[in-house]
């Protein structure tokens, strides 16, 4: 089975060649864009006032690209500040820009899923009355951890650091496109947000539900799982989203 990997084109080529390092065909198809957000001032504000918060919640990979692209020249992290990472991603891109690993609160390595609630699993003993908060994110998303952190006292900033926006696939992605649906069987999608698939479905506003009944996905959270399947994907695994994890299910899956 060919994995479709619909992440944005960065995260994706990583992905695919990862995959395919541990002996799998992967191709990537990316169903999200992403852009700087419309107007840089907030982003550009908050690195003044970094030092002001106790945490600064980064809620993907992309999230860390777009904030650390605006960092003023010669910002270093503040020694008091910890930032939040809601998965392995997040953490590495954060180290790659010089985050102290001790600053990096994360799920922990055994957690079910790399989500608000795993990284609030580790956050929810520490004090946070009047403590500050920034949550570093896209343009919307959920908005569990802002209030779960507001109820314990913190005050809680949102910031909208990027855009994400429908891709543009090529000439050859479209091509992929239509081999997945006219040999179901030998392609397996591989979704890491909801909204990626809610992007697969404008590519193709011609089809109903039906005509992706015979389609097979991997889901990386329950909650994408289950839009799959309201989607029509016929068969859909749930997996961890961490690499190995992803791996073992398409091994366990394909013929």
């Amino acid at each position: 089975m060919r994995v479709i990997v619909t992440r944005p084109a960065a995260q994706a080529q990583a992905w695919v060649h990862d995959l395919r390092e541990r002996g799998l065909d992967a191709v990537a198809l990316p169903l999200i864009a992403i852009g700087a957000a419309a107007d840089p001032a907030p982003v550009q504000a908050a690195w003044q006032a970094l030092g002001e918060h106790t945490l600064v919640v980064f809620v993907s990979p992309n999230a860390v690209e777009q904030f650390f692209a605006a960092a003023p020249a010669g910002m270093r992290w503040p020694d008091a500040t910890l930032a939040g990472s809601l998965g392995p991603g997040t953490t590495r891109e954060l180290r790659a820009r010089g985050v102290p690993a001790a600053a990096i609160v994360e799920p922990a390595a055994n957690a079910l899923q790399f989500d608000s609630e795993a990284l609030w699993a580790q956050l929810s003993a520490r004090p946070w009355r009047e403590r500050g908060v920034l949550i570093v994110r896209g343009d919307g998303g959920r908005d569990w951890l802002a209030d779960t952190l507001r109820s314990a006292g913190a005050r809680v900033e949102l910031l909208g650091a990027y855009r994400r926006v429908a891709s543009r696939p090529d000439a050859a992605q479209r091509a992929l496109l239509a081999e997945s649906l006219t040999a179901p069987a030998d392609h397996l999608w591989l979704f890491s947000s909801s909204e990626a698939i809610d992007r697969l479905g404008a590519l193709r506003p011609d089809l109903d539900a039906t005509a992706w009944s015979s389609s097979h996905a991997i889901a990386t959270h329950p909650r994408i799982a289950d839009r799959a399947r309201a989607f029509g994907i016929g068969t859909v695994h749930a997996s961890r989203p961490g690499i190995d994890d992803v791996t073992a299910c398409i091994q366990s899956i394909r013929p």
